[in-house]
Parts: structure tokens; sequence; C-alpha cells
């Protein structure tokens, strides 16, 4: 009985959503010819993956008749939020990126060139991911758990490196707090994205990589790589035989990171309620689900007051993280 009551009271609100959802768009009075995605990554990665998953879902919405995905790779992301920051601000134009940009970065630049906090729009989170630590070629076979990579690395000083899609963001940080933690010399090695990182770790001019755990997925599966460590609370269900971080001892690296979208500031709510009733439709679709999953991404939306909220947690959560790896970035 309390199944069926549940079931019934799930239905009823998402019919109630559901019928909200044209009134929202009747009330911006404007489906965009042409809806810009601006993602700070090159493709082949989570984020351009995210960003063109769900734009796909959106073509044809009362929202938008046409979606393109623009990658402007660069400044660890920094390029596509300045695109955005200086956009129409009229719904035409939307931000995907990882929170790392929005949260992390304002410890770390001095003079960074937007306010993530004044110059955008949460509208709705996409997708939740994991970081992975993996390693390539350069490492041996025998080595399969964080302690053993940590005794290579201090073994191997020469050769202890770790490449990340950007320098300050999430997996950078995952790996500095690892080797601080650990006084263990890891040198990092910044690239413009996973997908350079994971083919020099291939190739064997890169040790190990911390990335998005989608982002060496692929190879994990193919034998090219190998994913030693996750950093969700439990494993995630894309590498159930992969230990967490906090299962080989070291709670400290546990975090998870969202893909969001933003609008620029200044666009009117009743815009920025309908491109996340478009974007929430989309992010609800099997086929959305499913190939985000292919990806080592949940699929997951929000209300704007929700991201907005994250936001401003994991700001405050990775200030004195910063502060204590002692990253800049004029160092």
């Amino acid at each position: 009985m309390r199944t069926d009551r549940r079931q019934f009271v799930q239905a009823t609100a998402a019919l109630g959503a559901l019928a909200a959802f044209p009134q929202v768009l009747r009330a911006q009075a404007t489906t965009f010819d042409l809806v810009k995605i601006i993602n700070g990554f090159p493709a082949g990665g989570t984020a351009d993956a995210t960003a063109r998953r769900v734009g796909e879902r959106m073509i044809g919405t009362p929202y938008a008749k046409n979606v393109v995905v623009d990658n402007k790779p660069g400044a660890g992301g920094r390029i596509a939020c300045e695109v955005v920051k200086s956009a129409q601000p009229d719904g035409s134009t939307l931000l995907l990126t990882p929170y790392s940009m929005m949260s992390i970065y304002p410890h770390i630049y001095r003079t960074l060139s937007y306010d993530p906090f004044k110059d955008f729009v949460p509208v709705s989170i996409a997708a939740i991911m994991t970081h992975a630590l993996s390693v390539g070629p350069m490492v041996p076979a025998s080595v399969k758990t964080v302690k053993e990579y940590l005794a290579w690395a201090k073994a191997n000083p020469d050769k202890a490196n770790y490449g990340s899609p950007a320098a300050g963001s999430t997996p950078h940080f995952l790996g500095a707090l690892l080797g601080l933690n650990n006084n263990v010399d890891l040198k990092h090695v910044p690239y413009r994205g996973s997908a350079p990182a994971v083919a020099d770790m291939i190739g064997g001019t890169l040790a190990s990589t911390s990335t998005p755990t989608g982002d060496a997925l692929a190879n994990h599966r193919a034998g090219k790589v190998r994913i030693i460590a996750t950093s969700g609370a439990q494993r995630t269900p894309f590498t159930p035989e992969v230990a967490t971080y906090a299962e080989q001892g070291f709670p400290e690296l546990t975090t998870e990171e969202w893909f969001g979208f933003y609008a620029p500031a200044r666009t009117p709510a009743n815009v920025v309620q309908a491109a996340n009733a478009a974007i929430n439709q989309a992010i609800k679709e099997k086929s959305v689900v499913d190939s985000l999953a292919l990806m080592g991404l949940v699929a997951r939306a929000s209300t704007p007051a929700e991201m907005e909220k994250s936001q401003r947690d994991e700001h405050t959560r990775w200030g004195p993280l910063v502060k204590k790896i002692g990253f800049t970035a004029d160092s």
C-alpha cells in the first residue's frame, strides 16, 4: 500500500511538472532560433559529451529550434566563462562548465577575469562525476592500488608525474593533496582537457592522470590504462571493480563534481526558468541518461537555487584546501 501511494504521489508530481513546463515557456514568449552552448574543453571529453547530449535533446523544444555546441578550450576553462560573461543576457547563450571554474578558481586567481557569483546565473546541474587516478604503461602492471602507486612514485621520482585537465581544477588538486599528504613529490602536468593527457599516458610519456572517471573509462575497459582509485563516497557503477580512495585509506580525497549550465548575469528570471525546464526535460530522457553513463556520468538535474547553493558550499569547502596546497595561478 505504501509503495502504491508513493508511486501515486510521484506520478502526480511528474504530471504537475509537465503541466508547469508550457506555462514557463509561455511566460518566456520566445523560442530561440539558435541556442549556443559554450564549453571550455576540447571535443571527446566528458564536458563536451554532456553539452552535446543535453543540447541535442533541447532541439525542437519550445525553448530552442536549434542548439549548437561551441568548444572554446584554453586557460583551464576560463575562456568559455569569459565568452558567456560578455554574451547577450537573453538566454540564447549558455555555459556548460564543471564547478571548478566557479567554486575553486576564485581561490587561486588574484585577478580572475570574471566573478562567478556576479557575472552568471545558475540554470541547472546536468551531470555528476567522480574523478579517477589512472596509470599507464610507464607504471609496472604490479601497481594496482594507491599505496603501491605512491611507493612506486617515491622510488622513481624522475617518472612520478600526473596529468590533469587543467591547472587549478578539482582533479589537479586531488593529485596534489595525494602527494602532499603522503610526502611524495608528484609532479603536476596541466593539459587543455583530459583527452590529450590520457593520450600521453597511453603513449608512455606520462605516468598517470587524475581526470574525471569517464575520461579514462573506455581505455580502462580496453586494457590500455588502469584506473586504480575513484573519488566518490561509493564505488562507481561504471568501475565496480575499482576501490575508492576512501576504501584504500584516503578518505580526505572523497569528492564528486558536477557539470552545470549557466546563463549570463541579468538574464531575465522567466527565461532562466524556461531554460531550466528545457534542460531538466532533456536530462530526464533515457537516451541522455544512457549516453552520459557511457562517459561515466550520472545524469542529474536541479533547480537554479539548488545549483547556486552547491556552488557556494563547494567554494567554502575548497578555500582551506587550496590554501593547504599552496597553489596560485602565479605559482
